[in-house]
């Protein structure tokens, strides 16, 4: 509708005072940007109400801080990734998973945060805290500020050189977040750190680890094979969960359909390289006959 028309929609409006309406707009294009934000709104005091704030004191210096907490009952499980990720409807618990003291650097996932040994305050303050200058965070995390202070969290763990089944559970973690933003490089990249810290806890370190049992730590670390492409070492520790008899039978059923995906991955892996090894024979013949055709020129 032009600007004639909308002249045509107020006329007789002119006694009232409305003489000039050429560049009124029946519907504004802000409606669109009111609506994103009445939706961001909405989020936002959902969110709101599925968190509070947690008194902490940090180890390190002493400082007391607030950390942003979500409240047991708010996680809704939508479903579950094969190496255990659980995608969470309403709230994203693994968003406020890292407390961080704003005052000496100091961060660590929440079930690590209070248990630093006091020998290790010195090597915060020497690698941490001289470095550190401090930010003040919204009041709402996204996937880009959790991958942030999960980093932070890992820079923390590797200054005071803690178990490798923190690093690597932080690692994994990270590689998770990567998967939210359909970044497969970084979280490929993370996910071979996370299993390289996994297979040295699974062998020095007591059980259970991070919650899991043995059985479980022998089924990631074969998933976290495979989904870096290493099949032939994830084959080997899924056939360990499959033939261990003290193992849950879910556990294993698990472990047997990763394997059937390793099947199905190679079976298409070779059908690719024959298909290459193909096109490449035939186009070999096709130039060997071509040189044959110039020969008898």
């Amino acid at each position: 509708m032009g600007k004639e028309d909308n002249n045509k929609l107020f006329s007789g409006m002119e006694h009232l005072g409305f003489h000039d309406v050429a560049n009124i707009q029946l519907y504004s294009k802000e409606v669109k940007n009111n609506k994103e934000t009445d939706g961001k709104d909405a989020k936002e005091k959902t969110e709101k109400s599925l968190l509070y704030d947690k008194e902490v004191t940090c180890p390190v210096c002493n400082t007391k801080f607030k950390a942003r907490a979500v409240k047991v009952s708010a996680p809704r499980m939508v479903t579950k990734d094969s190496d255990f990720f659980i995608r969470y409807a309403n709230i994203n618990p693994y968003y406020y998973d890292v407390w961080l003291c704003n005052s000496c650097g100091y961060a660590a996932m929440k079930r690590d945060f209070e248990h630093i040994k006091e020998y290790n305050f010195q090597r915060i303050r020497e690698n941490i805290t001289s470095r550190w200058r401090g930010k003040n965070y919204p009041e709402f995390y996204d996937v880009d500020i959790s991958i942030e202070r999960y980093k932070l969290s890992l820079l923390n763990y590797i200054a005071i050189n803690a178990k490798d089944s923190s690093k690597a559970m932080n690692c994994l973690k990270i590689a998770w977040m990567y998967r939210l933003k359909e970044d497969s490089e970084n979280e490929k990249a993370f996910l071979t750190q996370a299993l390289e810290g996994l297979e040295s806890a699974y062998f020095g370190e007591d059980f259970p680890i991070y919650g899991m049992d043995k059985f479980s730590t022998m089924y990631l670390i074969g998933e976290l094979s495979r989904r870096i492409g290493n099949y032939d070492k994830a084959m080997l520790w899924f056939s360990k969960v499959i033939t261990t008899p003290a193992v849950n039978q879910k556990l294993k059923e698990l472990a047997r359909d990763q394997k059937d995906l390793i099947k199905e991955a190679k079976v298409v892996s070779e059908q690719h390289v024959h298909d290459v090894n193909n096109i490449n024979s035939t186009v070999e013949n096709k130039k060997g006959f071509f040189k044959y055709l110039f020969k008898l020129k």
